[in-house]
């Protein structure tokens, strides 16, 4: 049907109003007179090619019922995937609507973040061929990023697997390469995949189209990365740090805290409600320790007597492992506290202010926010937890002691209450995830803790589920780590063999970076100097963490962390800073080529883009894996690539400058982000 001139003002309102595309989409769509026609229309009610909602025009179109019906039809159009126009709509309205689903589709296409990641869009589009294809096998599509990029962007690998259901089916082509042609032959009509081919014995290669990629580089630009961003609609409750009340955090405190950092900002996000907190150890032996050396050695529970609390710690501990009769005394004021004492839980509060205060600074160098919450929260409901799951018949008496043998059989058991009637982190443990599922309401908790204490966790999660507390859909995971090891590959420690302190860490980060950064730019005043050398110090340590995998152990070097070559943090905000030059050189304002159109001609430009739009599956898998290294890797092979963009293609004073602007504004964009979420402050110059 050619629409005349009020059809086609009609439909250019209504796709306007919708939101479905703007007029720059329209100058690509067809060089036919009608469409023509149509872009023409659309720009004389559109502003410098953005979508302007028709009730700004002054008519209220959701009251016309032609435009209700029209609107619907476009609507289930977009929803699935299919040229299915509802009967409730006019002959010439039906061709109407047909007419714009036609174009709609093919110009904006399924977007990242609202319709998943590329990889779940290809993904999704090869399955439905498959089942077109082979109806009844009931065969997943299994689609992976190409390896050689030469061959393609993403390749399928079904053909063998189908062939050999064929086979035992009797109704096999004569080889796998035909089952690809098939499953090519069913696919859907799409805006997204573009070339395709067949190699070896069938595994389907295929392009993203250039006029894709360029829409969701300028959905990034114009709406925010968070557009893209995968969506996680859960209650997430994440515990980490933990530190011991009365000790010092040291280097292994610190993958806790990072990690489970970048796990929350991750999740932040993708949306999630995240309840990030601090299971700090403030109830257990060491207090009782702690306070009968107090009161033994006449030491007040005043702030002063009690600000080093690690001498304090110290003599306490020698004297707990020396002195059999203080041991029994320390044991016995773990109990007096526990049962609520006013004296020694006066003692007590002193040194958790004091060991809180330390804390606090720690976490504000690193700029990680926790809501504590320690064992002694949970105190007042170990009676009541561990004699209902008795009654319950969950947890029974062994040697004296109460316990939860999660399997039959079991050999070691889950402590809940100890022979003398104390109790121990593994009943704290019980409380925290009954109150984190009943009381925080969460629908996925997430322990990160060093990967020695999974067999505990592994206790804990089944004897929840053996109590019937994960009656409803409840994801647990316990996040585990290695050991920070020195160059010598011994465990991290200093000369007189004790942990390497966090702060000692931390300063001497900042120090290096401090002198390298004063090198390079001897004229810069000490203000400056502080903020970019705590920057790059901090985000050296903490991005020299997190790009290992996190359950293997790893050697802490200054040197190679600080490294201005490689995979380190300091290359990534050099190169970061060189593109925030590339945008500050170039002399223009980025708000006046907001407009502007991304066209992606040169190899390198395409490579770039492509990457770019993988963001979200590098969200996804390390969510999935909740490894954050997948997100260190991404940040790295971007940055790689942009190089290779930059170092080939002239941005400035080409004949393309705006679109590569625009290409060079996305890569910051994203590049920030991925720093953001590795708690890393990005710098615009260094």
């Amino acid at each position: 049907m050619a629409p005349g001139a009020p059809a086609l003002r009609s439909l250019a309102k209504l796709m306007l109003y919708t939101g479905t595309f703007t007029a720059g989409y329209l100058a690509y769509a067809s060089t036919s007179s009608v469409w023509a026609r149509l872009g023409a229309v659309s720009r004389g009610l559109s502003n410098a090619r953005r979508v302007v909602p028709v009730r700004n025009i002054g008519m209220n179109y959701r009251r016309n019922a032609f435009f209700q019906r029209l609107s619907h039809g476009v609507a289930t159009y977009r929803t699935q995937q299919s040229l299915m126009i509802p009967q409730s709509l006019r002959g010439g309205e039906r061709s109407l609507c047909a007419t714009a689903a036609s174009i709609v589709e093919p110009s904006v296409g399924p977007q990242l973040g609202e319709a998943g990641t590329a990889k779940a869009i290809i993904r999704d589009v090869f399955q439905r061929a498959i089942d077109a294809a082979y109806p009844g096998l009931g065969v997943d599509a299994e689609l992976v990023r190409c390896q050689d990029p030469k061959f393609g962007d993403y390749q399928l690998n079904n053909a063998m697997q189908l062939f050999g259901k064929l086979k035992k089916a009797g109704t096999a082509p004569k080889s796998p390469r035909q089952v690809a042609e098939a499953i090519l032959g069913s696919l859907p009509d799409n805006v997204l995949l573009g070339d395709t081919s067949i190699a070896g014995p069938g595994f389907i290669n295929v392009r993203v189209t250039k006029s894709w990629l360029q829409s969701q580089l300028k959905t990034l630009l114009d709406q925010g990365i968070r557009a893209w961003a995968p969506r996680v609609d859960k209650r997430v409750v994440v515990d980490f740090s933990s530190p011991n009340v009365a000790k010092e955090m040291h280097v292994g405190h610190l993958r806790s805290t990072i990690i489970g950092d970048t796990i929350c900002k991750t999740l932040e996000l993708c949306g999630a409600d995240v309840v990030r907190l601090n299971h700090v150890g403030d109830w257990g032996t060491q207090f009782g320790m702690l306070i009968e050396h107090m009161r033994s050695e006449g030491i007040s529970s005043n702030a002063q007597a009690i600000g080093d609390l690690q001498e304090l710690y110290r003599g306490a501990k020698k004297r707990f492992d020396e002195d059999e009769d203080f041991k029994g005394r320390a044991r016995e004021a773990v109990k007096i506290l526990q049962s609520g004492d006013e004296e020694s839980l006066t003692a007590w509060r002193k040194i958790c202010d004091a060991s809180r205060h330390e804390f606090q600074a720690i976490y504000d160098r690193l700029n990680v926010s926790l809501t504590e919450r320690g064992e002694s929260f949970y105190n007042p409901m170990l009676d009541g937890i561990s004699d209902k799951l008795q009654q319950e018949g969950v947890a029974k008496v062994s040697d004296g002691a109460l316990c939860v043998f999660v399997n039959d059989g079991d050999e070691v058991p889950l402590m809940l209450r100890k022979s003398d009637g104390g109790y121990g982190y593994a009943s704290t443990d019980m409380a925290a995830i009954r109150h984190r599922i009943n009381e925080e309401r969460a629908d996925w908790i997430v322990y990160v803790t060093d990967a020695g204490q999974k067999g505990h966790f592994d206790l804990v999660f089944g004897a929840a589920k053996k109590a019937g507390w994960l009656d409803k859909e409840i994801r647990l995971d316990h996040v585990g780590f290695g050991l920070v090891l020195g160059e010598d590959g011994k465990r991290f420690r200093t000369r007189s063999g004790d942990l390497v302190r966090l702060v000692e860490l931390l300063d001497e980060a900042k120090a290096r970076c401090a002198e390298t950064i004063k090198e390079r730019r001897p004229d810069i005043d000490d203000n400056e100097l502080d903020s970019a050398s705590s920057a790059m110090g901090y985000g050296a340590v903490k991005y020299a963490d997190l790009k290992n995998n996190r359950l293997s152990n790893y050697k802490f070097s200054y040197d190679q962390m600080l490294s201005l070559q490689g995979d380190t943090a300091v290359y990534l905000m050099y190169a970061f800073a060189r593109i925030a030059g590339i945008l500050r050189k170039s002399g223009v304002d980025m708000k006046d080529i907001q407009d502007a159109s991304i066209h992606l001609e040169e190899p390198r430009e395409i490579a770039l883009a492509l990457k770019l739009t993988q963001f979200p599956e590098a969200i996804n898998d390390t969510l999935d894996s909740l490894m954050p290294n997948r997100l260190t890797e991404y940040l790295y092979d971007l940055t790689e690539i942009f190089n290779q963009f930059y170092n080939e293609c002239k941005v400035v004073g080409s004949a393309s400058q705006d679109s590569r602007l625009l290409l060079v504004q996305a890569t910051a964009k994203v590049m920030r982000q991925c720093f953001g979420l590795l708690g890393i402050t990005p710098l615009n110059r260094l």
